[in-house]
């Protein structure tokens, strides 16, 4: 069920190793930051409460060296010059790698410039390469003569919302010059909670097919059903929220866009306990856990995996 027969890519976006055969390595997660409602922001011109921010990304930080659960920012802005702020910001706080979220492809051309002129690509993850830009050929010769080296692709067709469908729209991608990249991470478009399966269902087939990293933003399925609230309260949704992106992380899922990353202290958790069942699964396939200290069970269990060695040893 875990195992693919096809080699698994693994790659390095600064010291973060993504991708692997499932159990391999934990997922990485992908905090947003200065999203729209982001509470941190006082304007979209650069202003906002730094002393919280770097609070979030130090808290974010701690949980990632606890749990062995690789981590990164992905920061929003509107403009260019809004990004350029955040990207100092962010350069002058911590050393994990980041990411721009911004929609309109040539605002993140601008955006991606400026990471170009710093000398930071190595720690730069390009989101990303959609089924709609308008050029694509183009906007990958102008990210290669720039350096960048790590690129998410989006992967979704309008046409076919299948998870074949989204295999199709990554080759056709990849067929326009997209495959040159150092590292090629797939996003495979989450729509709603429920079409959330597809997605999971699409990392499989893609991980079989290409051996490429995929995942998603398991929290654009949580986050956009506002009726949760209502329904549970803010308590329900909040277990809704880490429940759905947990699940989502055992099944073929190499990274997650987790949301907020306020939401840190719940996700990361979550995550490692999905993440420890995850490696008894395999252990079950392969009678093997990787020898990899960062994986939350030998974090957390190792007197268990020594027991389970012991006894595959006297059978």
């Amino acid at each position: 069920m875990f195992l693919f027969a096809k080699e698994q890519k693994e790659y390095k976006i600064n010291s973060i190793t993504v991708g692997g055969q499932p159990g391999a390595h934990p997922p990485l997660l992908i905090a947003s930051m200065f999203h729209n409602k982001d509470k941190i922001l006082k304007d979209r011109k650069g202003n906002f409460d730094r002393d919280r921010a770097r609070e979030l990304i130090k808290t974010q930080e701690k949980l990632s060296a606890s749990t062995g659960i690789p981590s990164m920012v992905a920061m929003v802005a509107n403009s260019a010059e809004e990004a350029r702020i955040y990207i100092d910001f962010f350069l002058e706080t911590t050393d994990m790698p980041f990411g721009i979220d911004m929609w309109m492809a040539e605002k993140r051309a601008q955006a991606t410039e400026y990471v170009a002129q710093l000398g930071v690509q190595n720690k730069f993850l390009y989101n990303s390469i959609t089924p709609w830009d308008k050029d694509i050929s183009g906007q990958v010769k102008k990210l290669r003569d720039l350096g960048i080296q790590h690129v998410v692709i989006q992967a979704f067709d309008d046409k076919d919302q299948t998870p074949e469908g989204r295999l199709k729209s990554l080759e056709q991608i990849l067929s326009q010059g997209a495959d040159g990249f150092e590292t090629i991470i797939v996003d495979t478009s989450v729509m709603n909670l429920p079409a959330t399966s597809f997605s999971l269902i699409a990392n499989k087939i893609i991980k079989e097919k290409t051996g490429l990293p995929c995942g998603g933003a398991y929290s654009n399925g949580t986050h956009m059903w506002k009726a949760s609230k209502e329904i549970w309260g803010l308590d329900g949704f909040r277990t809704m929220d880490a429940v759905a992106q947990a699940m989502s992380s055992v099944l073929w899922s190499d990274f997650n866009f987790y949301g907020p990353i306020v939401t840190a202290p719940r996700i990361f958790p979550a995550v490692a306990t999905a993440h420890i069942l995850l490696s008894t699964l395999v252990y079950h396939e392969i009678k093997n856990i990787p020898e990899n200290t960062d994986l939350p069970i030998r974090r957390y269990f190792s007197d268990f995996i020594e027991k389970l060695e012991a006894g595959a040893a006297r059978k």
